[in-house]
Order: C-alpha cells, then structure tokens, then sequence
C-alpha cells in the first residue's frame, strides 16, 4: 500500500479527481494527506470531507523558499510518502526539495512540455499559433516544467477559443490523465531511463479529444 501526499494552492480539481480515482478504481494506495501553502486553499474543505488528513503551511509566514521548503518538508515526511504529487501547488520548489523526491515527485503542467513553460501557457499557445495544446503530466526536476514526461493530452485550438476556454477543455483532460500516471506508478509499472519513461504492460501515454466530433484516442483498454 502507498501513501500519497498532494500539496495544492487553491480549489484542487485534479486532487479530487485523484483521490476519487483512487477510490472508486481500487489503487493499492491511500491519500495519506493534503497540504496547502495556503489557508483559503478550497481544495482543503474537499480533502476533510473525505476523512483525508489536511495540513496548511503558509509561505507568507516564512522569510524565504528555503526556510519555508524545510517546514514543507517536515510535513511531508512525517506521514512517509511514497509518492508526492503537486496539483496546482504554485510554488518554485529549491534544488534541495526537489533533490530530496527525485523520482517520487509528479506534477501536471498545462502545456504540451517541452512548449510553454511557465504561466500563462493557454495565452502563450494561442499566441503561438497552434493548432494543438494540452497537459503533461511530468516527474519533478530542478529545471522548472521540465524533467521526464509520463502522460501527455492534446485537444485542437478551436476558432473563437481564448485562454480561458482553452483552459477549460484543457483541464478537463488534466482529470483524465493525472490520474491515470499516479495509478500508473503506485502500481509500480513506471520505469525511468534518463528521460524517458516507460509503462508496463503498455498502456498509451497519449490521449488526444477531437472537439469537433467529442472522440477520445489514447484511451487504455
């Protein structure tokens, strides 16, 4: 049984796809807590209704990232994860945190990595011009939105679209593929080689949403 950690900053809509994921499909695994850098953090009245443990550690209540890191830290380990999963947590992580989960931290970031780092990602794509944009969902490393992909999702960028519609659509399969990598690795078939990751048995990595016609690819068997 694995014992996760998610760590968040506001509402958590991919925490609560994960933890009802979890639930609903049986992972060899429990939500052993939810931590917030900040109190208002919506997602946290989520976790407690779930009887999850919720936990705050406000950053405003720390001089600098590395003071603030170590208290994260503390946290973390004294409900000894074997995954740590970042799901809209909005902090620049130190070389040091980053370090002590390498290989046991995800994170889903809203672009199709390595495009688009960084904010702003749907306004930087249709800024762009391109036809395609999505979500990957990636180990954490210390070159920010970077580091191995486990799971990508694409949908077109429609005419008419904005960043906030693109958004929408985008999180929508954000829901999807998240969980789907934390499954993956809590029932131990990830496998790293440098950058690429491996799944085993094979299940697609990809999942493309044809908005026009509302069809799936990529889905597992």
């Amino acid at each position: 049984m694995k014992n996760l950690v998610i760590l968040i900053s506001g509402r958590g809509s991919n925490m609560e796809a994960i933890v009802r994921a979890c639930a609903s499909e049986g992972w060899p695994a429990r939500i052993a807590a939810v931590i917030a850098n900040r109190p208002d953090a919506a997602g946290l009245v989520f976790a407690a209704s779930q009887g999850i443990a919720t936990v705050v550690v406000d950053h405003r209540q720390f001089p600098d990232r590395e003071t603030f890191d170590a208290a994260l830290a503390r946290e973390i380990d004294s409900f000894e994860p074997d995954l740590v999963v970042l799901a809209g947590f909005m902090r620049v992580l130190t070389n040091g945190f980053v370090d002590r989960y390498a290989g046991r931290m995800l994170n889903v970031h809203p672009s199709l990595l390595p495009s688009f780092p960084g904010l702003k990602t749907h306004q930087q794509a249709l800024d762009a011009g391109v036809r395609l944009h999505g979500a990957s969902v990636h180990f954490v490393t210390s070159q920010l939105d970077h580091g191995p992909i486990v799971v990508q999702s694409a949908v077109p960028v429609l005419a008419g679209d904005d960043a906030a519609t693109l958004a929408a659509r985008v999180l929508e399969t954000e829901h999807v593929i998240y969980p789907r990598a934390v499954r993956w690795f809590v029932e131990g078939r990830i496998a790293l080689d440098g950058l690429r990751v491996t799944v085993t048995p094979p299940e697609p990595q990809w999942l493309f949403v044809d908005t026009a016609s509302q069809n799936a690819a990529g889905e597992a068997a």
